[in-house]
Protein backbone atom coordinates (compact mmCIF):
# COMPACT_ATOMS: atom_id res chain seq x y z
CA UNK A 1 0.00 0.00 0.00
CA UNK A 2 1.34 3.45 -0.72
CA UNK A 3 1.96 6.19 1.97
CA UNK A 4 -1.50 8.18 2.84
CA UNK A 5 -1.68 10.78 4.64
CA UNK A 6 -5.20 11.76 6.25
CA UNK A 7 -7.28 14.88 4.93
CA UNK A 8 -9.86 16.70 6.83
CA UNK A 9 -11.31 19.57 4.71
CA UNK A 10 -14.07 21.54 6.79
CA UNK A 11 -15.72 24.65 6.52
CA UNK A 12 -17.15 26.89 9.27
CA UNK A 13 -20.27 25.84 8.81
CA UNK A 14 -19.75 21.62 7.71
CA UNK A 15 -17.39 18.95 7.18
CA UNK A 16 -17.09 19.09 3.58
CA UNK A 17 -14.59 16.14 2.53
CA UNK A 18 -12.89 13.37 4.64
CA UNK A 19 -10.85 10.73 3.63
CA UNK A 20 -7.45 9.33 2.94
CA UNK A 21 -4.48 10.84 -0.08
CA UNK A 22 -1.55 10.86 -1.74
CA UNK A 23 -1.02 14.34 -2.30
CA UNK A 24 -3.01 18.01 -1.67
CA UNK A 25 -2.37 20.88 -3.52
CA UNK A 26 -3.52 24.01 -2.13
CA UNK A 27 -3.04 27.88 -2.35
CA UNK A 28 -1.80 30.06 0.85
CA UNK A 29 -0.56 33.36 1.41
CA UNK A 30 3.09 31.93 0.58
CA UNK A 31 2.15 30.51 -2.55
CA UNK A 32 1.16 26.95 -3.97
CA UNK A 33 1.75 23.86 -1.65
CA UNK A 34 1.79 20.19 -2.02
CA UNK A 35 1.75 18.06 0.56
CA UNK A 36 2.45 14.36 0.76
CA UNK A 37 2.93 11.76 3.58
CA UNK A 38 5.90 12.51 5.66
CA UNK A 39 5.95 16.44 4.79
CA UNK A 40 7.29 18.00 7.28
CA UNK A 41 5.11 19.43 9.78
CA UNK A 42 3.42 23.02 8.14
CA UNK A 43 0.42 25.65 9.67
CA UNK A 44 -0.31 28.16 6.92
CA UNK A 45 -2.88 30.73 5.67
CA UNK A 46 -4.87 29.80 2.71
CA UNK A 47 -5.66 32.16 0.35
CA UNK A 48 -8.77 31.88 -1.97
CA UNK A 49 -8.26 29.29 -4.70
CA UNK A 50 -8.96 25.76 -5.90
CA UNK A 51 -7.57 22.48 -3.59
CA UNK A 52 -6.79 19.52 -5.51
CA UNK A 53 -6.92 16.35 -3.58
CA UNK A 54 -5.64 12.87 -5.06
CA UNK A 55 -7.26 9.96 -3.16
CA UNK A 56 -6.01 7.08 -2.14
CA UNK A 57 -8.22 4.96 -4.47
CA UNK A 58 -6.92 7.31 -7.83
CA UNK A 59 -9.58 9.46 -7.46
CA UNK A 60 -9.47 13.44 -7.54
CA UNK A 61 -11.71 15.80 -5.38
CA UNK A 62 -11.67 19.49 -5.72
CA UNK A 63 -12.85 22.35 -4.00
CA UNK A 64 -13.04 26.28 -4.14
CA UNK A 65 -11.73 27.45 -0.77
CA UNK A 66 -12.23 30.92 0.65
CA UNK A 67 -9.60 31.31 3.50
CA UNK A 68 -9.01 29.97 6.15
CA UNK A 69 -5.73 27.45 7.35
CA UNK A 70 -3.73 25.19 6.59
CA UNK A 71 -2.05 22.53 9.24
CA UNK A 72 -0.12 19.22 8.65
CA UNK A 73 1.47 16.98 11.24
CA UNK A 74 1.55 13.17 11.59
CA UNK A 75 0.15 12.43 7.97
CA UNK A 76 -3.02 14.57 8.72
CA UNK A 77 -4.04 17.62 7.41
CA UNK A 78 -6.57 19.45 8.33
CA UNK A 79 -7.98 22.38 6.03
CA UNK A 80 -10.17 24.93 7.93
CA UNK A 81 -11.65 27.40 5.51
CA UNK A 82 -13.91 29.83 5.98
CA UNK A 83 -16.06 28.66 2.77
CA UNK A 84 -15.52 25.82 0.97
CA UNK A 85 -17.33 23.92 -1.82
CA UNK A 86 -16.52 20.69 -3.68
CA UNK A 87 -16.46 21.08 -7.74
CA UNK A 88 -19.54 19.06 -7.97
CA UNK A 89 -21.91 21.16 -6.25
CA UNK A 90 -20.88 24.71 -7.85
CA UNK A 91 -23.86 25.81 -10.67
CA UNK A 92 -21.86 26.76 -13.02
CA UNK A 93 -24.53 29.38 -14.99
CA UNK A 94 -25.18 30.78 -11.17
CA UNK A 95 -21.35 31.39 -10.79
CA UNK A 96 -20.91 32.99 -14.03
CA UNK A 97 -23.98 35.19 -13.13
CA UNK A 98 -22.22 36.16 -9.92
CA UNK A 99 -19.18 37.08 -11.96
CA UNK A 100 -20.43 39.21 -14.44
CA UNK A 101 -22.21 40.95 -11.59
CA UNK A 102 -19.24 41.63 -8.98
CA UNK A 103 -17.92 42.71 -12.22
CA UNK A 104 -20.04 45.14 -13.01
CA UNK A 105 -20.47 45.85 -9.25
CA UNK A 106 -16.90 46.44 -9.42
CA UNK A 107 -16.44 44.23 -6.12
CA UNK A 108 -13.24 42.80 -5.74
CA UNK A 109 -14.23 39.88 -3.18
CA UNK A 110 -16.83 38.90 -5.07
CA UNK A 111 -15.38 38.71 -8.37
CA UNK A 112 -12.58 36.80 -6.66
CA UNK A 113 -15.00 34.20 -5.05
CA UNK A 114 -16.85 33.37 -8.33
CA UNK A 115 -13.78 33.15 -9.98
CA UNK A 116 -12.34 30.70 -7.94
CA UNK A 117 -15.45 28.92 -8.23
CA UNK A 118 -15.21 28.51 -11.76
CA UNK A 119 -11.43 27.77 -11.62
CA UNK A 120 -12.48 25.02 -9.45
CA UNK A 121 -14.92 23.28 -11.71
CA UNK A 122 -12.50 23.76 -14.76
CA UNK A 123 -9.94 21.56 -12.82
CA UNK A 124 -12.36 18.89 -12.00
Amino acid sequence: MAAELHVELVAADRSVWSGEATLVVARTTSGDIGVMPGHQPLLGVLESGPVTIRTSDGGTVVAAVHGGFISFADDKLSLLAEIAELADEIDVQRAERALERAKSDTDAASERRAEVRLRAVAVH
